[in-house]
């Protein structure tokens, strides 16, 4: 596909991923709890990956035009995000605190990510209006190629992106428990809020 089709997509997806949300949230508070920032930041790319493929299978159009399937994802989105933020806000972590709890480890915290991005229903119609946008159907690489090289263009961004996000916040709040638990609560209400506001918006709307 055209060079000049990958570079607008992904100055579009930059524009996306810069502009704070969920994944912002889940990446400052999971960069907090654990030892490194790799197992958030693969699991948000994890969960990306996951949407291209669908996407690229063509199940994201089918749950995009089916109001129940939509209305369905939509609340167990929703409602991931208000659980995981209320955690977070009942327990705030600062960096190198000790992990007590299974979803303190890097696997656990992988997990999280997986589902904050993956099971997303905002992210998912996203790719499902952008990425077509950008693909050439008369072009020698198939649409579900080109698709996935878009997908892969978001999933690089990302996890750039995220990584330093992470490292940044984390560099800047080493040494300054109290201040680190205070940006862990506002995470996890950012979370919740969002969370809340899919459901409602999308049952109200």
């Amino acid at each position: 596909m055209a060079t000049g089709s990958v570079l607008a997509f992904w100055s579009v997806a930059f524009l996306f991923i810069a502009v704070p949300g969920s994944d912002w949230a889940f990446m400052i508070s999971a960069g907090l709890r654990g030892r490194s920032v790799l197992p958030a930041v693969s699991g948000l790319v994890t969960g990306y990956a996951a949407v291209t493929v669908i996407v690229a299978a063509g199940i994201g159009a089918l749950v995009a035009d089916s109001p129940s399937l939509l209305t369905a994802l939509t609340i167990v989105g929703g409602a991931y995000l208000i659980w995981h933020g209320a955690m977070t806000l009942a327990r705030p972590s600062a960096p190198d605190a000790r992990a007590s709890r299974p979803e303190d480890t890097g696997w656990g915290i992988f997990l999280r990510g997986i589902g904050a991005s993956g099971l997303n229903p905002k992210g998912l119609l996203i790719f499902v209006a952008l990425l077509p946008q950008f693909t050439d159907p008369d072009g020698r690489l198939p649409m579900t190629g080109q698709i996935g090289v878009l997908g892969a263009t978001y999933m690089v961004t990302c996890g750039l992106f995220y990584l330093l996000l992470g490292t940044v916040a984390r560099s800047a709040l080493q040494g300054r428990p109290a201040a680190a638990r205070s940006i862990s609560r506002l995470a996890g209400a950012a979370m919740a809020g969002i969370g809340a506001w899919l459901v409602l918006d999308h049952l109200l709307g």
